[in-house]
């Protein structure tokens, strides 16, 4: 049975950092993602990385969140950095087999997580 399984949610303030893991099993992917819904908002993409660690950012996260993935333990991470209240939201782990590209849409995604919450307090 395939299973994405996230972890490392939590509340911190803003500033602060937290890091996102996403443990992958029954099944290899090539590629993950992590996107995220805040309320009464559309789920949204994050960040994402393919079977050769190229990696893709939303403009709002560059430069503060870092993906990174360890195919030995079949994972997938996401380091978050100077968050802020406005990365509230419910973090999803996105997981698909093949393709050489980086996806950033959810309709490329066939495997998803039951989502952890993030709050960034001010």
């Amino acid at each position: 049975q395939v299973q994405l399984v996230e972890s490392g949610g939590g509340l911190v303030q803003a500033g602060g950092s937290l890091r996102l893991s996403c443990a992958a099993s029954g099944r290899t992917f090539s590629n993950y993602a992590w996107f995220r819904q805040a309320p009464e908002k559309e789920r949204e993409f994050v960040a994402g990385i393919n079977w050769l660690g190229r990696t893709t950012y939303a403009d709002s996260v560059k430069g503060r969140f870092t993906i990174s993935r360890d195919n030995a333990k079949n994972t997938m991470y996401l380091q978050m950095n100077n968050l802020k209240p406005e990365d509230t939201a419910v973090y999803y782990c996105a997981a698909r087999e093949g393709g050489g590209f980086v996806y950033i849409s959810i309709r490329e995604y066939n495997y998803w997580g039951q989502g952890t919450q993030v709050t960034v307090s001010s």
